[in-house]
């Protein structure tokens, strides 16, 4: 009876510990809570950050400066948790060239910096459905449907393909809303929300919705029609839709806005895109 005693009053000190552990996950369960009931609410996230503290190197800082002028528009503040989430998405992908394309630091970094810019208002930018990111020198015939593409989607694979003249032309050419790169993202971002549960992708299914009804009002479709303002490839499926207006946000906000301001409402919710010039 002693020794058990003794033994029990071995272990006494442990307690502490024990309430720790019990506290600490009481803790985080109630930070989720919050978090996500803040997120419904006011459909943005509490935090899109947690920790910064990855840079780029100087090489890879003087393309962003010189051939990303969404960087440019950023507070210091900004810039910095750009780069972080840039560092990191580039040691996620593998980025492999096709047709004689030598992948280099350049196209791993303004490939990336398209991804970043897309996700930047959201908590999830790691893309996690993407793991390969193939690029031809041009466009690429695909066995998906036997026909040639500028870019693809494979969620099978986790592949996203581009051609990197289309890709270059894109980036370069800022005033005809189209950006092969920006269209291939969110075809990813729409197939992970729509597979996901996270408060991100929540708040993009709730406002493509909302995107979607608007499409079925009178007063929308004819303008929709009379304007001919998207592209007629936007009205292919309600995700070539999506991809589309994507592209028009980011290109020409302000025109977009004033030929469509609901829509242009509901996009900019979905991106959580409160930054300078949306």
């Amino acid at each position: 009876m002693i020794l058990l005693l003794e033994t029990y009053n071995d272990y006494t000190w442990l307690a502490p510990y024990g309430y720790s552990v019990v506290l600490l996950g009481f803790s985080i369960y109630l930070f989720r809570l919050i978090e996500n009931l803040y997120a419904n609410i006011f459909q943005k996230p509490l935090f899109r950050n947690y920790f910064i503290y990855k840079k780029l190197s100087a090489f890879q800082l003087k393309v962003l400066n010189c051939e990303f002028s969404f960087y440019k528009t950023l507070s210091k503040k900004h810039q910095g948790q750009f780069q972080h989430r840039l560092v990191c998405f580039m040691s996620e992908k593998e980025f492999i060239g096709r047709d004689g394309v030598q992948v280099n630091e350049r196209m791993k970094v303004l490939i990336s910096a398209i991804a970043c810019m897309l996700s930047f208002g959201r908590k999830n930018y790691s893309f996690a459905l993407i793991e390969y990111i193939i690029i031809y020198p041009k466009e690429f015939y695909s066995k998906v449907n036997n026909a040639y593409h500028k870019g693809e989607f494979n969620p099978k694979q986790r592949v996203l393909v581009l051609s990197w003249d289309d890709f270059e032309n894109g980036l370069q050419i800022t005033y005809d809303n189209r950006n092969l790169g920006i269209h291939e993202f969110m075809h990813a971002m729409q197939l992970e929300a729509k597979m996901s549960s996270d408060s991100d992708s929540d708040r993009f299914q709730h406002q493509f919705q909302n995107i979607l009804k608007q499409l079925t009002k009178p007063v929308i479709k004819e303008k929709l029609i009379s304007t001919r303002y998207f592209r007629d490839y936007a009205f292919t499926n309600q995700y070539e839709f999506m991809a589309v207006i994507t592209e028009y946000f980011i290109e020409s906000p302000k025109e977009f806005k004033s030929q469509f301001p609901e829509l242009y409402g509901y996009t900019k919710t979905l991106l959580n895109f409160n930054f300078v010039g949306y």
